[in-house]
């Protein structure tokens, strides 16, 4: 490996901080997610987050307070030889309810502080602009990401955080894990799906403005630093196909198709020709202009930073009790693979298999953001916790991207595992 890589942790925002209200933070879609039997469908858009009976359990409002013990996390970060830190700003924190003209200086005061606290111990910070943070007024007015307004708001902001963390930041994400729209729309976008709406005409546009928005800020960071990079970032993992059926390697391909649909905008700078043929046969209007297509196409990404944590198997004909959601995606079981306690495949050799297919199709450097192995710890009488199956599962996974790039030559710029401290679960929201 290159002595420049970067090795380290990830986490977000949302998931660590706590402070929900803090130095004049507004709220923030995570903020309105309870722990419990309804998240779920929250998470998917199907309910309301005022729809749940009161005395709910918020998470993310406390967290592990990272807000208040950043010092002290960030010292045990330097301790554990990190040379990277990936973690998100909180939109809400920045500009509480999104609206206003000018910022919130005590939260970005916050992010100053974090960002300095890391390049003191020579820990470079990889900053994601937005990480399943929407604020909630933003949700409120204009349904999230439904609206094009939601474009010179999202660019407001992260020109603002361009222009303050100047030299400071070399590495930027736009938007984490963007292809989580289609799956947890809630979750991934603040969108909440009106009865009666057409959900692929809303996921759509909201995608697509989304994407014209990530483009933008790209265009705005160019200007701003151009010295730093912009990175976009997808839930990866390959689909494969469950057998050798023609209709079951089809249906593989038709869910990677749309799997890699944001990161061909983000990289390539325009719209698959899938898209078109599909948007026109199902009357799925996006709003696409002229100045939209100049955009996308001039302002494409420097990187393609992912989180990998399994690969999927298609199937065309799933029978009953034959699927699996493992990180929200749902497949058939793949027979040759162990699963985690939560039923998500353990497929090492499906990184390096994963890193090839991206670095194919788009030619440009790679960086792992997140992959980690959730399980049920079992604290000692001296409060440790021997991990042995956590360090086995890092090991395989590092051996297998360490093989993309010695052997297969791929451009990797780093490698950040997911969660390298406590933190709430984005989908179950336990700890």
């Amino acid at each position: 490996m290159q002595k420049d890589f970067l090795w380290g942790g990830a986490s977000a925002a949302n998931q660590i901080e706590g402070g929900y209200l803090a130095g004049g933070k507004g709220l923030t879609s995570v903020d309105l997610i309870p722990h419990g039997e309804y998240r779920r469908e929250i998470l998917a858009g199907l309910r309301h987050y005022e729809d749940v009976p009161e005395g709910q359990f918020y998470p993310s409002h406390e967290a592990i307070d990272f807000y208040t013990h950043y010092k002290e996390d960030i010292a045990l970060f330097a301790e554990m030889g990190f040379k990277a830190y990936r973690f998100s700003m909180a939109w809400s924190r920045v500009f509480p309810t999104g609206l206003e003209e000018e910022p919130n200086e005590e939260g970005l005061q916050f992010y100053e502080n974090v960002i300095d606290e890391l390049l003191k111990y020579n820990i470079e910070p990889i900053v994601t602009i937005n990480h399943f943070d929407v604020p909630k007024t933003l949700i409120d007015n204009y349904g999230s990401w439904k609206s094009r307004e939601m474009i010179a708001l999202f660019e407001k902001y992260a020109t603002v955080l361009f222009k303050r963390f100047k030299g400071k930041v070399k590495y930027w994400i736009s938007v984490n894990e963007i292809n989580m729209l289609f799956h947890l729309p809630f979750m991934g976008a603040g969108i909440y799906l009106e009865e009666g709406e057409n959900r692929e005409q809303v996921l759509y546009k909201a995608a697509h403005h989304e994407l014209v928005a990530s483009a933008r800020a790209t265009k705005a960071l160019r200007e701003i630093d151009p010295d730093a990079q912009m990175g976009c970032m997808i839930a990866a993992g390959d689909y494969y196909p469950y057998s050798a059926n023609p209709k079951d390697i089809r249906a593989a391909q038709l869910a990677n198709q749309e799997n890699f649909f944001f990161i061909d905008v983000q990289s390539r700078g325009k719209y698959p020709n899938w898209t078109k043929h599909k948007f026109a046969e199902e009357g799925i209007e996006i709003g696409m202009t002229e100045e939209d297509e100049k955009v996308l196409a001039e302002n494409t990404v420097d990187y393609i930073s992912l989180s990998y944590y399994s690969t999927r198997t298609s199937k065309a004909e799933l029978e009953p009790g034959e699927a699996t959601t493992g990180n929200a995606f749902v497949g058939a079981v793949n027979p040759y693979l162990e699963k985690s306690e939560w039923g998500w495949a353990i497929d090492p050799l499906g990184m390096r298999t994963t890193l090839n297919t991206l670095w194919e199709r788009y030619q440009k450097p790679l960086f792992i953001v997140e992959n980690g192995l959730g399980a049920y710890d079992k604290p000692e009488e001296d409060g440790s916790v021997h991990d042995d199956y956590r360090i086995d599962y890092l090991k395989q996974h590092i051996e297998a991207f360490k093989a993309a790039v010695e052997i297969d030559g791929i451009p990797l710029l780093g490698y950040t595992t997911w969660g390298c401290i406590d933190l709430v679960s984005a989908s179950t929201g336990e700890m």
